[in-house]
């Protein structure tokens, strides 16, 4: 059975996206089958992999609505094995919808049972804002992922985070754990990175991935150009540093690389 894992940050700008995306495709060319959702309005992780709209039979906010199947969102990628739930900025309407709707914490959840059996990962890409997208993601999820950029208020945006996942642990999802604290942007040249990372690493410990994802323009620039940096630039440092966090994430999980 599949493992649901939410991709989550409150702060915007730290690459969760990025790390959607990239981490997303580094497992699918591991020959592992892989889903990814874009819950997040912007679409952002959508455009990256060069899908357009009308690309989309359906996408997330039809699968919200009730005017699709979610077997009818899955889209396969440029990718063979990795398939995604794309979305539009149709999704911010699903937020005010979902106010209305019984159960409304349980849906994602609900939805996602069918697909389990059929991804070894199923990844949810979080808006940067904590509402009912983002609450339905991480009652969905066995566990998270939390980027977090290697710069000032790093520390109090994290503390502030876990703070609330508990809380969500405590009412809704009593299973959900972190499966790991991902530095994103991290630049060894500056003092400040190195500090950053220093205190994170001391104070979450294991729950810290030793792959750490370095500043890299192509990380930035891959995805208007509608692919992951794994595809586009292979041998940047960027992708490079996510094709050892799907390493190291496969071998976490005594799964071969």
């Amino acid at each position: 059975m599949g493992k649901i894992i939410a991709i989550t940050n409150q702060k915007g700008g730290v690459g969760k996206t990025t790390t959607a995306l990239n981490l997303s495709a580094s497992l699918a060319l591991a020959n592992e089958d892989i889903l990814v959702i874009d819950s997040d309005p912007q679409g952002n992780l959508t455009s990256g992999f060069g899908i357009k709209k009308e690309d989309m039979k359906a996408g997330l906010y039809e699968v919200y609505s009730g005017k699709a199947s979610i077997e009818d969102a899955v889209l396969q990628t440029i990718i063979p094995n990795l398939y995604i739930i794309a979305t539009s900025m149709d999704l911010f309407a699903a937020e005010i919808e979902l106010l209305e709707t019984q159960e409304r914490e349980n849906l994602l959840k609900l939805l996602l049972k069918p697909l389990k059996e059929k991804f070894r990962y199923i990844f949810i890409d979080c808006p940067p804002s904590f509402g009912l997208l983002t609450l339905n993601a991480l009652v969905a999820a066995e566990s998270v992922i939390v980027p977090v950029q290697c710069e000032y208020f790093a520390m109090e945006g994290l503390s502030i985070l876990i703070k609330l996942l508990w809380r969500i642990r405590g009412n809704f999802n009593e299973t959900l754990d972190i499966e790991g604290i991902l530095l994103t942007m991290y630049n060894r040249h500056l003092a400040l990175s190195r500090q950053i990372a220093d205190d994170v690493r001391r104070v979450f410990k294991s729950k810290v991935y030793d792959t750490v994802i370095p500043r890299n323009v192509v990380l930035a620039e891959s995805p208007s150009h509608g692919k992951p940096a794994v595809l586009y630039a292979p041998n940047s440092s960027g992708a490079q540093g996510y094709i050892a966090l799907a390493k190291e994430i496969l071998n976490e999980n005594n799964l071969l690389f």
